[in-house]
């Protein structure tokens, strides 16, 4: 859980007014790097926004798109396609509400 802007605050004051960031430290139970980063931010002390920071690299419009396009591709085809990971393929379909092939292995068997 992210620290309030008022406890930030707080220790930023401290340490600009003579404070040594060792006191802050044990004075207001914060690890020393927190105190580092809180002083280079600056006037910014609000806590950042917790999760992903970049926008997604899969695009769901363009993944159900191509399932119409290829209903028989496996996830490893879809993935290449798509210039993703094959995980990342998974959870895209996952999302879109698509159920996954069984039994890959079995199936590649039977191809080659």
């Amino acid at each position: 859980m992210a620290y309030s802007e008022d406890l930030r605050q707080r220790v930023v004051n401290f340490v600009e007014n003579g404070g040594t960031k060792a006191e802050a430290q044990r004075l207001f139970q914060v690890s020393e790097w927190c105190i580092y980063d809180w002083l280079k931010r600056g006037k910014n002390l609000k806590p950042g926004k917790p999760g992903p920071t970049q926008p997604r690299k899969l695009n769901l419009t363009a993944l159900n798109t191509l399932v119409e396009e290829k209903p028989d591709a496996y996830l490893d085809e879809l993935a290449r396609d798509l210039n993703v990971g094959k995980t990342t393929a998974w959870r895209g379909c996952k999302q879109l509400g698509l159920s996954r092939k069984k039994n890959q292995s079995l199936q590649r068997a039977k191809r080659g």
